[in-house]
């Protein structure tokens, strides 16, 4: 099986792939106007400047949507079912949501506008050569008793 993993050539998305690698949660923001802009284009969908530099996020945002996957469609993902997927608005501008896979959870618990964080973690698939570091989501631990906050 070949295909799984990102490309990390393609030039779209390359300096995503390169800021996970650093544990880095990076996406497109215009030099002009300061909007961030997800997923990435030529030109900035506000003022239309084109100087849109990938700038490293916080890390933070809250969970949008998601839903629990009993069965895999996607041969390469059946191995890890059941598992969440999800939409996380990012904290710098809620307009930027991230697809995501929400690790750490219990699924029952989670909530629209829970807050999530970014973890790094590796992917990789059986039967296919390499590993990614990838952004996943997990949700915020309260300080004092390590529950998620809701």
């Amino acid at each position: 099986m070949k295909g799984a993993l990102p490309d990390l050539s393609f030039e779209p998305t390359r300096a995503f792939w390169e800021a996970a690698a650093r544990e880095e949660l990076a996406v497109p923001r215009c030099a002009s106007c300061g909007r961030w802009v997800w997923y990435p284009r030529e030109r900035c969908p506000d003022c239309e400047a084109d100087e849109m530099p990938w700038t490293p996020l916080s890390g933070r945002g809250t969970l949008f949507s998601w839903a629990s996957v009993e069965r895999a469609l996607f041969k390469p993902f059946a191995e890890r079912a059941p598992y969440v997927t999800g939409l996380v608005a990012v904290e710098e501008d809620p307009r930027v949501r991230i697809v995501t896979t929400v690790v750490d959870c219990d699924p029952g618990a989670l909530r629209v506008d829970m807050p999530v964080e970014v973890v790094f973690r590796e992917l990789s698939f059986p039967g296919e050569d390499g590993v990614v570091t990838a952004p996943f989501f997990r949700p915020v631990p309260h300080p004092a008793t390590g529950e998620a906050l809701r």
